[in-house]
């Protein structure tokens, strides 16, 4: 398991979750890990597990919605492990739920800058290092909301998820022939904190061919694939990884 033996990788939304996953997976598969998000104690929590393990992590707690904390994280990836080669921006918020005409300019605006803008902060500090480093692959963690569906009450959520795809596709036009790849990753129903209480889980369920919602160390096989020489060719693209959700409305 040494896929990205070598590789240097941040992960934002790091301390739970799909980004948690990611952390420990990316750790077995060699990585040196960058790890970002609120929660200074939980970050220290993921980062001794992989330490442990014989993993090397560095954790720095800060809000994704601020340049500074990319600014941080990539410092950190440069001066700790010499560069960086992997991204994943994976932290986000869902927002304000209601109807759309309910949701105030305020509401929309936090919900974008939480889910969109704090990827293009991410993604403006990581690039320059990665073309240093002479490639790169970054990856933004979407969703099917907003993709292949709509849900009630989350026209803010699904609208910043989608823009996501036009960040990938810009950054795939703009530095593909510099060796940097962009994809999203885009999840169905996962089983986190943010997934919602059982009730919510069951009903989520119900949406994906498969009748169930995903554990997050399966997204975060996905994002290992995207972020590994494996996908050397796969850039500006979407990976669903939705237990068939998208195939099945």
């Amino acid at each position: 398991m040494n896929t990205l033996q070598g590789k240097v990788a941040l992960i934002t939304g790091a301390s739970a979750g799909i980004g948690r996953a990611t952390a420990l997976l990316f750790a077995r598969h060699g990585a040196a890990l960058i790890l970002t998000a609120r929660r200074q104690d939980a970050l220290e929590q993921v980062a001794a597990l992989i330490c442990a393990q014989g993993g090397r992590a560095s954790v720095v707690a800060g809000d994704v919605g601020e340049a500074a904390t990319h600014e941080r994280g990539v410092a950190m990836a440069l001066d700790e492990f010499g560069g960086l080669d992997i991204a994943i921006n994976n932290a986000g918020a869902v927002g304000a739920c209601k109807p759309l005409a309910e949701i105030s300019p305020q509401q929309w605006q936090d919900t974008l800058h939480a889910n969109l803008t704090s990827a293009f902060l991410g993604a403006r500090c990581q690039i320059p290092a990665m073309l240093a480093r002479g490639a790169g692959a970054i990856v933004f963690t979407s969703s099917f909301v907003g993709s292949s569906a709509g849900l009630p009450g989350m026209a803010a959520y699904g609208a910043a998820k989608a823009g996501l795809m036009g960040l990938v596709k810009g950054i795939a036009a703009d530095y593909a022939v510099q060796g940097i790849r962009a994809n999203a990753l885009l999840p169905g129903g996962v089983d986190t904190d943010m997934g919602g209480d059982p009730q919510q889980k069951q009903w989520a369920a119900g949406l994906h061919a498969m009748k169930r919602i995903a554990q997050p160390e399966e997204i975060a096989a996905a994002a290992l694939f995207l972020a590994s020489p494996m996908a050397s060719f796969v850039t500006g693209t979407a990976l669903y990884a939705d237990g068939g959700n998208s195939a099945v409305k």
